[in-house]
């Protein structure tokens, strides 16, 4: 490629991870930079079995003081729900935590979104002076997610004397993938790195590959976004994992100082 050879990256297979929804941006990012880009998404995302608990909130959304949305997806599967059927209320306002999420709700024409800008995760969210006690207690919160997912936000919340209520807008699962997509380039010795974004992931990789699968895998180095990715990417067997900052710009410094 034309510009990549000044590029820690150029010749180098690294495989995303991410849901097919949300690895566009990375992998354009790493072929500019002169690296393939190979796609395994270990999370498939599809809409909530049961639409219903979006349906009920439609009608409701005025009753809330806040409505924060725990990813892309999160704000995806709402927002198409929502919009089509009624305007947001102007005096809701709109938290997330996470650029991709942060971007994603610019999209949607929301200009002033409450989020973290480090340390994308609950606890980071929970430090901002908008969740501190004083300004959330007597306050209605409203969580849009996947299902399941970390309680801590919604506990600290109503330890704060807030009241939350969860919406389930989207599921997560197991994609039904051909492991020899991934495995054959690893036996011909031609992948170099696994970019890990999320412990589930991680789950759901030996789920995917089984047991020889995995230890096949073993000796490539992981990229992983969070301390708890890390601590499940060693669980799993891995013995070389590389901790990066969260989002595309993080993991790109990361995978550019490691392969530089």
């Amino acid at each position: 490629m034309s510009g990549a050879a000044g590029h820690g990256l150029a010749g180098r297979t690294l495989v995303v991870m991410r849901p097919r929804e949300q690895a566009d941006s990375l992998c354009r990012r790493i072929e500019a930079a002169g690296g393939r880009a190979l796609r395994f998404p270990v999370i498939a995302i599809g809409p909530a079995l049961d639409p219903g608990p979006l349906e009920a909130i439609v009608p409701r959304l005025d009753e809330f003081d806040l409505a924060f949305f725990v990813s892309p997806n999160a704000v995806d599967h709402a927002m198409q729900f929502i919009l089509p059927r009624r305007a947001w209320p102007p005096r809701l306002r709109l938290s997330t935590v996470g650029k991709g999420s942060e971007r994603v709700l610019h999209g949607y024409g929301f200009a002033d979104v409450i989020a973290p800008q480090s340390g994308f995760d609950s606890e980071a969210v929970i430090a901002l002076p908008e969740f501190a006690p004083d300004a959330v207690a007597g306050r209605k919160v409203l969580i849009f997610r996947g299902d399941g997912g970390r309680e801590l936000l919604a506990d600290t919340l109503r330890e704060r004397g807030a009241s939350v209520d969860y919406v389930t807008c989207y599921r997560r699962y197991c994609p039904d993938l051909d492991p020899e997509l991934l495995l054959q380039p690893v036996a011909r010795g031609e992948v170099d790195a696994l970019l890990l974004t999320s412990s589930e992931g991680v789950r759901n990789l030996e789920q995917m590959l089984g047991a020889d699968g995995l230890a096949a895998l073993r000796p490539v180095t992981v990229f992983a976004t969070h301390p708890r990715i890390v601590a499940q990417a060693h669980a799993a067997g891995f013995a070389h994992v590389v901790e990066a900052p969260a989002g595309d710009d993080g993991l790109m410094q990361a995978l550019e100082n490691h392969f530089g």
